[in-house]
């Protein structure tokens, strides 16, 4: 088991690892609006989706993976009235790949985010 780390991507705000390679694969922890120097983007779900995917293609990329390579994601929205403007964000990084996916509504994300996207990906 190797841990991930990069520094194009913010640090863990807790203790764990930004991803974690393991058998082939590479499970990348919850990502938010976070930039790469711990600064938050507040700005609306468009922006934050777009640093939220920025970062897991950071960390996707250190650990010789990328969005082609993603088999499951999984989506957290602060409300999900932002579904349809993220899901356009969303499919400007995924492209024509579209890995297995879950979205959930949740109450509160941390540091009052409006997103939080985690993946797992293959690395061959």
């Amino acid at each position: 088991m190797e841990p991930i780390v990069t520094h194009n991507a913010p640090a863990a705000i807790g203790p764990y690892s930004q991803a974690v390679k393991v058998n082939g694969f590479v499970y990348c922890s919850g990502q938010i609006p976070l930039r790469p120097d711990g600064s938050q983007v507040d700005g609306n779900i468009t922006e934050q989706t777009t640093q939220v995917l920025k970062n897991l293609q950071a960390v996707l990329q250190e650990a010789g993976s990328g969005f082609d390579k993603v088999v499951k994601v999984t989506v957290y929205l602060k409300d999900m009235k932002m579904f349809q403007e993220f899901n356009e964000v969303y499919g400007t990084f995924f492209g024509q790949h579209k890995p297995a996916r879950a979205t959930v509504g949740v109450n509160e994300l941390p540091k009052g985010a409006l997103v939080e996207i985690e993946c797992v990906a293959v690395t061959e």
